[in-house]
């Protein structure tokens, strides 16, 4: 391998999550039980949704939007952290390297911007309810996916772009198990300080103006429901936010830990914990949140399965 030059250099070598052997198999059956889980579960939602007329609705077509997103980021990074486990050696190539950054990042981005659009899609919900069936039409939502796509792509091709025409420098031992751009950025020999500017302002835009879009939607939503005057109703508009509540706050939670912190802060096994949380967990957790705690959806299970065992 050449270890002078980008224009010499053709591949990377990812450390992985473990040193240890003996921990190799364990760890390669446990993150195949997570990604089956999430494929099954991912899919299943988006079926579900599909099948069932009861979540034709905008809040179900944001959702399954989001199961697509899940698994689609979940499905460039897992794999090849599989094949890693079972391979002597954990080698991937300069052009699969920036690949795989660019799909992650497109779909990171797309799901901050999608978490956002499925707020306000409960803000108009609760706060102009009369309102809703014109506020969030079909062709309004189609063309709020489409801007949540476009931001996707923009945002990986400004992070990807100056990161591909880079020189690297040293032993080009990526320290994590996929192409994450600090990592990348470590291995630099050239414009480092540049590409850590435009991480830092493309990634902060990208995770702060949807936290405060969130929470600016959230704000009316709990001014609105205090103004509910029976218990009833705003336990109601309460459980219809409670699921996207969860799922917000693991997914910019996670972000925020991993990429917003001092690099003196925390170790490198800290960012990798980190990283498997939002690359590999979260895809998976949130099918189970929106299923387990959404009555919609389990009454739509329910039927589908009811109709199952009828037959």
């Amino acid at each position: 391998m050449a270890t002078s030059n980008h224009s010499s250099m053709t591949e990377f070598i990812l450390e992985g999550l473990t040193k240890h052997p003996e921990l190799q198999l364990p760890l390669f059956l446990l993150f195949l039980g997570i990604y089956v889980v999430t494929v099954l579960g991912n899919l299943g939602m988006i079926l579900l949704i599909a099948i069932s007329s009861q979540l034709h609705s905008p809040m179900y077509y944001f959702l399954s939007h989001l199961s697509f997103i899940d698994l689609c980021y979940s499905s460039v990074i897992t794999p090849k952290m599989l094949v890693n486990f079972i391979s002597e050696k954990n080698i991937i190539s300069f052009l699969a390297c920036m690949t795989q950054l660019y799909f992650f990042l497109v779909f990171v981005i797309a799901e901050g911007y999608l978490l956002t659009a499925m707020a306000y899609d409960r803000y108009v919900a609760i706060c102009s309810p009369l309102l809703y069936n014109i506020l969030m039409s079909h062709r309004v939502c189609s063309i709020m996916m489409a801007v949540v796509y476009s931001l996707g792509l923009f945002g990986a091709t400004v992070h990807t772009t100056p990161m591909s025409v880079l020189s690297f420098c040293g032993s080009h031992v990526v320290r994590h198990y996929f192409c994450d751009i600090l990592p990348l950025l470590t291995l630099s020999c050239s414009s480092t300080h540049i590409n850590e500017v435009l991480l830092f302002i493309i990634g902060g835009v990208n995770t702060l103006v949807p936290t405060l879009a969130v929470l600016l939607s959230y704000a009316f939503i709990l001014s609105s429901i205090l103004h509910i005057h029976s218990a009833e109703g705003r336990s109601k508009a309460f459980g219809t936010c409670s699921s996207h509540l969860m799922a917000v706050g693991i997914f910019f939670g996670s972000i925020t830990f991993m990429y917003f912190k001092p690099p003196s802060s925390n170790t490198m096994e800290q960012k990798k914990v980190s990283s498997v949380f939002y690359t590999t967990v979260i895809p998976m957790l949130n099918p189970m949140i929106y299923s387990l705690r959404n009555k919609d959806v389990k009454d739509a299970l329910r039927k589908v399965v009811g109709g199952r065992w009828s037959c």
